[in-house]
């Protein structure tokens, strides 16, 4: 009795008459194969042994028989001279093995511990496995949270659009300064520089990503400056003062300026707006062109400058950190000696560096992308549209899709001043300039575009050939999609009076604004846009197959919406479909510098 009191007869333990249901995870009550199994939880076998749970389970299983899980039946023999009690019909719970006694295999009988074992394999291996997907997921999450934290911005203070969008055309302006921060940058000279706009190129990304102008900005062009609203470092507004005939690099820096009175020059200058900027200063040069194992380089001749501290034999070189630096700053040992011929040493080594960064060595190393991300994090300064590495990251994405061979380089073409004796600075050549700006706002390639692209531009002109109606015979409504008011009644008169279009009536203001002037029309009515497209100096991708409206008599007319483009009645809205002849190279070529 004391015995069966401790939870133990002869060895008979009446707790190893539960046994745990792999199915539910419970113990169950051992019955014979004929009755019913339990389905009442049973006491965990470590428990079953000591404690009041096990003397009350050896209580209620006196007399039971039992069997295995699913029905195999263990036979054990009653200890000898002892009376074997059984209920009738049921037979005596087989015999408990000996503790450090070999296990006899019975018929049908199951190997638990076994599978325990295998059981608490499996779960500890899937433990470890979750353990290191959540590491990885953390440790992905702490690293992105640690480039965010790299990320300096500042505001854009409304001189940009408002970013970039994946379906529109990219405009990027990058600014490299003259600040000497970082390490042993303060021995080149000027060491107290508050940053000018020394380098700024003007990237522009055509709308379906099939090509690139890089614009370079001279420093020493003479420009006005607008007003421009800056935000300070208190977080107080302040409105710096504009000024006009002065060098472009002082639209940063000088009298506090930030990249948004850069962004506003530029505008003002250029008549585009950009989306986005990004400043970088010395140290930028350095840490990215280390990051990817250095730039190829070429040159004609050999230089040894001790202002830029470039020393270079003639012929090819990769070049990183300081020697990279010392590259983008020579001036005085190429072409001859001034800025200008800088830009173009810069630009050699700007398609050198996207050449290295689209390379499979850059984009299938590891290694170089996690210090490209650590370099580019830390070295530039970006606005606040851009602040975060998600953003950064879709924007490097839509830049991906360019074709080095399509990303051109140019300058904005200047004449030296003639207001100078000796010539420190340049203006703006007012025949070729204008030409490029055109070209750039209407998204023109400057490099040789598809087969594709061809056909369509050739489509769309072709919308102006054919017979014209005479201007007596087309009927047209004017709106005002954007242009400044009083615009849609002053082409009306223009047309009535000047140009014999009687038929035309004002519309009043469209429903939409739009960026370019629009002629719609139905099929039967393309002789009449076609000779108004010529009055107008309508392009042929102003002109848009449609549909015909009712004019006030009830009569099918087209629609003339003028938009932001619209620069007054008679002036020719024709857009450039060609880029002008200007000096250009592309990034998918190596060109040596002399």
């Amino acid at each position: 009795m004391d015995a069966q009191g401790r939870g133990r007869a002869d060895d008979i333990d009446p707790a190893d008459q539960w046994v745990l249901n792999p199915n539910t995870g419970e113990y169950e009550l051992r019955l014979t194969p004929s009755a019913p199994q339990s389905s009442v939880p049973g006491p965990r076998r470590a428990a079953s042994r000591t404690g009041a749970a096990a003397r009350a389970a050896g209580k209620s299983a006196q007399g039971a028989a039992g069997g295995t899980a699913g029905g195999a039946v263990r036979n054990r023999a009653a200890a000898p001279g002892r009376e074997t009690r059984t209920a009738p019909g049921r037979e005596v719970p087989p015999q408990r093995r000996r503790r450090g006694a070999p296990e006899e295999p019975s018929p049908g009988r199951r190997g638990r511990r076994p599978a325990n074992k295998a059981k608490k394999a499996v779960l500890w291996t899937g433990g470890i496995m979750a353990f290191v997907v959540v590491a990885a997921a953390a440790g992905a999450y702490l690293y992105i949270e640690h480039l965010n934290d790299n990320i300096t911005s500042i505001s854009d203070d409304g001189a940009s659009t408002g970013g970039f969008s994946k379906d529109k055309a990219i405009n990027i302006l990058l600014i490299g300064t003259d600040k000497r921060t970082g390490a042993g940058n303060g021995s080149y000279g000027d060491k107290g520089s508050a940053g000018h706009a020394d380098t700024t190129i003007l990237l522009h990304v055509s709308k379906d990503r099939s090509n690139a102008t890089a614009l370079s900005i001279p420093r020493d062009l003479i420009v006005d400056i607008p007003d421009c609203q800056t935000e300070q470092e208190d977080g107080t507004q302040k409105v710096i003062a504009g000024e006009t005939g002065v060098r472009f690099n002082t639209s940063l820096g000088q009298e506090g300026r930030t990249p948004s009175c850069t962004m506003r020059t530029v505008t003002e200058l250029t008549g585009i707006k950009p989306d986005n900027f990004m400043v970088a200063d010395f140290n930028a040069v350095k840490t990215l062109t280390s990051a990817v194992g250095g730039v190829e380089v070429c040159l004609a001749k050999d230089i040894n400058d001790p202002d830029s501290k470039l020393n270079l034999t003639k012929g090819e070189h990769v070049i990183e950190g300081e020697q990279a630096l010392a590259f983008v700053r020579t001036r005085h040992s190429v072409g001859f000696g001034g800025d200008l011929s800088r830009i173009g040493l810069q630009q050699q080594f700007l398609s050198a560096l996207m050449r290295k960064l689209k390379s499979n060595d850059t984009l299938t190393s590891p290694t170089k992308m996690i210090k490209l991300a650590e370099a580019g994090t830390k070295a530039l300064t970006v606005d606040s549209n851009l602040n975060s590495i998600d953003k950064l990251k879709d924007l490097g994405l839509e830049l991906g899709k360019l074709n080095t061979k399509n990303l051109t380089f140019t300058t904005i073409p200047v004449i030296d001043n003639p207001a100078e004796k000796v010539k420190a600075t340049v203006v703006l050549n007012e025949t070729k300039a204008p030409e490029v700006f055109e070209a750039i706002r209407n998204d023109v390639s400057f490099t040789a575009v598809k087969q594709q692209k061809r056909q369509e531009a050739a489509a769309v002109a072709a919308r102006l050939k054919g017979t014209k109606a005479d201007p007596s015979e087309v009927r047209v409504q004017v709106m005002n999609g954007g242009a400044p008011a009083g615009s849609a009644q002053e082409t009306l008169t223009w047309l009535q009076t000047e140009e014999g279009v009687d038929k035309s009536e004002n519309a009043g203001n469209a429903p939409a604004t739009l960026a370019k002037t629009t002629l719609e029309y139905a099929p039967d009515q393309a002789d009449q846009a076609r000779r108004l497209a010529a009055i107008m100096g309508l392009s042929g991708s102003a002109m848009k197959p449609g549909k015909s409206v009712t004019n006030s008599q009830g009569l099918p007319t087209m629609t003339l919406t003028l938009g932001k483009d619209f620069k007054g009645a008679g002036v020719s809205l024709t857009a450039p479909t060609k880029a002008p002849d200007v000096e250009k190279s592309t990034a998918d070529k190596v060109e040596c510098a002399k």
